[in-house]
């Protein structure tokens, strides 16, 4: 139960992330550290969608659940596992990177329109 429970955490902090991610533009205006994690984060979200990696919350989440129950372990990406259970579709990693080049000019956008 113990390692459930920590996984589940793992999803909600991994959401949030991502709702950092879009969102951290307007906080970031206010602020110069927060900026700077922001444009950090960004940048680390468009490595890994380059070199078609998996967020490393992925990997602790997956390794969670495995080590709760084996056959709650799934394989590929957050976003798609969870997404897909939502929408009934799979998104492929193009429009992934696509969503991600989007999000960045629109932050970027944000920042420079001071």
């Amino acid at each position: 139960m113990f390692y459930k429970v920590l996984a589940d955490i793992t999803v909600l902090i991994h959401f949030l992330w991502i709702v950092f991610l879009f969102l951290g533009a307007i906080w970031g205006r206010k602020s110069r550290a927060v900026k700077t994690f922001h444009l950090a984060g960004l940048a680390f979200a468009f490595i890994i969608q380059i070199f078609d990696w998996y967020c490393p919350l992925t990997h602790l989440e997956a390794w969670l659940r495995a080590k709760h129950n084996p056959g709650l372990t799934y394989t590929g990406s957050f976003i798609i596992h969870y997404v897909e259970k939502i929408i009934y579709i799979e998104i492929s990693p193009t429009i992934i990177l696509i969503v991600t080049l989007l999000l960045g000019g629109l932050n970027v956008w944000i920042y420079l329109r001071k």
